[in-house]
């Protein structure tokens, strides 16, 4: 086998997954921006365009951030990156910058760390974020431009994926809040009230991505007993229908931490892009 990562599209109205580029690069978590003609990726501490005509990783050069993870993103306007750096030694920190900029100036979103965004409001004013303080996790907004953050929930539990629906009323995230000692999915309205949860099966489920028309979830399901979110497990990404009603499995892969960390939606709503991995070749 030539490939270690290999970017895929699930295509709707298909109904099957196609290929789009393979490369021995650890690559992770896509992104499709809202022109709808490439998709983000990371790798190496790094983040890649992807132009789906012309499918090869080219490096976008984000200055001094040089650590990037795997929580990044675009504004809906297609005009600003987010990234979750931690070139600083501080943990993961957020930032973002201005889409082609020729001489790249990130600016600091979050203050305090360690914060992971995962999601932006459909206005695109408001970012939402997974963040550890005093050591408690949370889902957590703050404005784009940084400032006061605000805690929109939290407890003694893990909690993690949030992303915004279209209308901009709620956010959707996974966490073991249950107490069964497995992570679910759950929403949240925006000012932490009404808290429910959607997923209640022997899977453990992250990284929950409504459509852009707010008509499907896609999410992905690690094994029972699954600890955390790994790389290199035998996963599925599976399309939530509604609660109490059984998810149907879209892909069956190998992959786990880095398949679909982030919002992947094409504009349409017709595909999403995620990350397979070669099975023994990632750690």
């Amino acid at each position: 086998m030539s490939w270690t990562s290999r970017i895929m599209v699930y295509d709707f109205e298909e109904a099957r997954a196609f290929p789009v580029l393979e490369t021995d690069m650890h690559i992770e978590a896509p992104n499709w921006t809202p022109e709808g003609d490439a998709l983000i990726v990371n790798g190496d501490g790094s983040l890649f365009w992807v132009d789906l005509e012309n499918p090869e990783l080219w490096e976008i050069d984000t200055g001094l951030c040089i650590k990037l993870n795997n929580d990044h993103g675009i504004t809906p306007d297609g005009e600003t990156l987010i990234f979750s750096d931690h070139t600083y030694g501080q943990g993961s920190v957020i930032w973002t910058q201005n889409l082609g900029d020729d001489d790249p100036d990130p600016q600091r979103v979050t203050s305090n760390s360690p914060s992971w965004w995962h999601g932006v409001s459909p206005d695109g004013k408001t970012l939402t974020y997974t963040a550890v303080r005093d050591g408690v996790f949370g889902i957590y907004t703050i404005a784009i431009e940084g400032g006061a953050e605000t805690c929109v929930t939290q407890s003694a539990h893990h909690y993690d994926g949030p992303d915004y629906t279209p209308d901009g009323q709620w956010i959707w995230f996974n966490s073991e809040r249950s107490g069964n000692g497995s992570s679910d999915i759950w929403r949240v309205r925006v000012d932490g009230s009404d808290a429910e949860q959607m997923t209640n099966d022997e899977r453990v489920n992250w990284f929950p991505h409504p459509a852009p028309e707010g008509d499907k979830i896609v999410y992905l399901a690690y094994p029972e007993g699954t600890q955390g979110h790994p790389a290199g497990k035998d996963v599925e990404l599976r399309l939530f229908k509604g609660k109490g009603e059984t998810p149907e499995t879209l892909v069956s892969l190998f992959g786990g931490q880095g398949t679909i960390n982030v919002p992947s939606w094409s504009p349409d709503g017709v595909a999403f892009a995620y990350v397979e991995y070669a099975r023994g070749l990632v750690d």
